[in-house]
């Protein structure tokens, strides 16, 4: 687990509007991400019957549908150990392979930080 004290404002504030998203809707998984220009997405997971997607890749969609041409950091508050290899796929295409993933539990404390690579 990381010391969230000890993380970085702007990841902070993704972790905390991942998990709000999360609470908000009372679904699975939360997920934020910020890109190169420090613009931020919020989503949640979108469970349809006739479309499903994380959290994680449903904030990727957003920032690309709105332009966005790389991503610093992405964050997921799930019950998950980790970010699937679909979502860290999708942090990767917009964001390259050294992209960080926060992975928070429901309470917002950092489990794990991955790369998309």
């Amino acid at each position: 687990m990381t010391d969230n004290s000890a993380l970085d404002p702007e990841d902070r504030k993704i972790v905390t509007l991942a998990r709000s998203a999360r609470a908000r809707n009372g679904v699975p998984e939360g997920a934020a991400v910020r890109d190169d220009t420090g613009r931020t997405y919020v989503a949640a997971t979108v469970e349809l019957p006739s479309l499903r997607l994380s959290a994680l890749r449903t904030a990727v969609a957003m920032a690309v549908a709105s332009g966005a041409k790389s991503l610093e950091a992405a964050a997921v508050v799930t019950d998950a150990e980790s970010a699937s290899e679909q979502d860290l796929a999708a942090v990767r295409d917009l964001g390259g392979p050294g992209t960080p993933v926060l992975v928070a539990g429901a309470d917002g404390t950092v489990r794990s930080t991955v790369t998309a690579g």
